[in-house]
């Protein structure tokens, strides 16, 4: 009887030990996990991955353009990044040669760069140019070995110590281009029809003189333009600058109207992980839940700040962002212009907390598949700048621009 009553005990606890792990109990990670419920969403086209290459501002800005056309009833279109790529390094080179080197060359740009290129060279479909990387043998960008060569190539010129220079250098230039990005095309062929980049970018629907750009510093006066100090800003557009509570009055009435955000600002911010989340964190109340104290949080890397972050989840304490905190954050170089992105929609978490989301240009990485849920408080703490349609601004301010 003895021996029944112990071989019945073991079966009861091996039972019990089935019925525990067949019913874990939730971690707190997975607990705090946010479950997003989307409250607006615009129309978008397919995910892109920019891969090895600077070229996000290019990416997200032709993003933006294609979700104006799915707007304006238009259809999907795959607009190419090579195309603009090309035409905006060559002219970003003259510009560096006439200042004879005495300004920034790199791979990085902003929306109005896109626009520009729209407006004065126009555009064409991805298939009318080599695809990404296959001209040097790779499935997608790799801007490595093509920076090598291109961006001495640029200094050697800017700091050529020849009285005058001869027009041929924009041939090497060019060719350069032509090499790892392929040529333009002056005309081609979509659907059957014969167009030129301009009379393509005509074909598609659009309006270039209804978009404009905002910004909030209070280093110039509110209600003036100024062209935003930053390396990448490099065409110097002028973006109007305007008190915090308007810019997000803007990106909000955008969304809520149908309209979409090209957004460039700071992703260099211990909330902004890999796993398709971004929260404006509160670094001190952060590491007191992380159970862990400042010191030890501060010697954490990236990634392993990114884990405690997302254990925390919807649950992570965020701080509200203010004018004077953005200001100082921008002079002190600790909110810098290193990415963009396009805000298509809101959504909110189980807490009621609401955020953006956002399509980035790394192809379908993180949780979420190339979309990113970016807390409100986040992108109005690190915005740069936004572009959005005129016609999506919200009562009194589309009157106040056009004055």
């Amino acid at each position: 009887m003895k021996r029944l009553n112990i071989l019945a005990t073991l079966l009861l606890l091996c039972c019990m030990c089935n019925i525990i792990a067949a019913n874990p109990k939730k971690t707190k990670k997975e607990g705090n996990a946010p479950i997003f419920t989307v409250v607006k969403e615009n129309k978008i086209s397919s995910i892109k991955d920019q891969n090895h290459s600077g070229t996000c501002w290019d990416y997200a800005s032709l993003s933006f353009f294609e979700s104006e056309i799915l707007r304006n009833g238009g259809k999907e279109y795959d607009l190419c990044e090579a195309f603009v790529a090309n035409h905006d390094y060559f002219d970003r080179a003259v510009q560096v040669t006439r200042y004879h080197g005495d300004c920034d060359f790199g791979q990085g740009g902003s929306a109005y760069d896109v626009l520009y290129c729209l407006q004065n060279y126009g555009i064409c479909p991805e298939d009318a140019m080599p695809a990404a990387g296959s001209l040097y043998g790779d499935s997608l960008n790799n801007f490595g070995e093509f920076f090598s060569l291109l961006e001495p190539y640029v200094s050697a010129v800017s700091h050529n110590s020849a009285k005058k220079l001869s027009p041929r250098w924009k041939v090497g230039l060019q060719g350069i281009l032509d090499a790892y990005l392929g040529e333009c095309p002056k005309i081609f062929n979509y659907e059957g029809k014969e167009y030129t980049p301009l009379t393509f970018a005509e074909s598609l629907g659009l309006n270039w003189n209804d978009y404009v750009s905002f910004t909030s510093f209070t280093h110039h006066p509110f209600w003036t333009y100024f062209d935003i100090e930053a390396p990448n800003n490099w065409r110097h557009p002028q973006t109007l600058n305007i008190p915090l509570d308007d810019l997000t009055r803007i990106i909000d009435d955008a969304i809520m109207k149908g309209y979409t955000v090209a957004w460039g600002g700071d992703v260099s911010e211990d909330g902004f992980t890999r796993t398709g989340i971004a929260y404006f964190i509160n670094t001190k109340q952060t590491t007191s839940m992380a159970g862990s104290d400042m010191a030890k949080w501060l010697k954490l890397d990236k990634a392993e700040k990114g884990v405690k972050i997302d254990s925390l989840g919807c649950e992570i304490p965020e701080i509200e962002p203010t004018q004077e905190q953005r200001q100082e954050r921008f002079d002190s170089w600790e909110m810098t212009y290193d990415h963009r992105m396009h805000i298509y929609g809101i959504a909110k978490d189980q807490n009621g907390k609401e955020y953006y989301m956002v399509k980035n240009s790394w192809g379908k990485a993180g949780k979420y598949k190339g979309i990113w849920y970016m807390s409100k408080n986040f992108i109005i703490a690190n915005t740069i700048d936004v572009m959005v349609n005129k016609n999506a601004l919200p009562e009194g301010i589309r009157e106040r621009i056009e004055k």
